[in-house]
């Protein structure tokens, strides 16, 4: 059951591998996700270490009131891997051009887990493009619909 989405991640960039991680929560944080509280925008992923963290997503707390006051809702939150996805992962966030960005928080079971993907940003041109594709793809829709 999917959680938060990265709703601009498939408009703005290319995406070209996905990968499936687990997340390193605090209770309290699941809770809150599992409210659909929290949101991906503008979240990307860092190999740093030889660990993977996301780095932007927030998570605003579950119950304000019952929160530490050191809680910070946009800290990095370590990703669970194995080491050759991480070392994948960190050679290709070095090439130029491509980043690493979550796409969705999902559950699996008991466990959240994010999507996360290699991607390519796209052009001005490319995402024009993008957007006269689905209004054709529609209007093709309607007239079959309507026959």
């Amino acid at each position: 059951m999917t959680l938060i989405k990265n709703k601009k991640a498939h408009m703005l960039y290319e995406i070209l591998e996905t990968f499936s991680a687990g997340i390193e929560l605090l209770g309290q944080e699941v809770k809150a996700l599992r409210g659909s509280l929290g949101s991906l925008e503008g979240s990307r992923v860092v190999v740093r270490g030889g660990e993977a963290f996301i780095v932007g997503m927030t998570i605003p707390p579950y119950q304000a009131a019952n929160m530490p006051k050191s809680y910070d809702p946009e800290r990095a939150r370590r990703l669970l891997l194995a080491k050759k996805e991480i070392a994948l992962l960190a050679d290709k966030e070095s090439k130029k051009g491509l980043t690493i960005v979550p796409l969705e928080v999902y559950t699996s079971g008991r466990f959240v887990k994010a999507r996360i993907a290699i991607v390519r940003g796209k052009g001005k041109a490319d995402r024009r493009e993008d957007l006269k594709k689905r209004d054709a793809m529609r209007e093709v829709g309607r007239v079959l619909k309507n026959r």
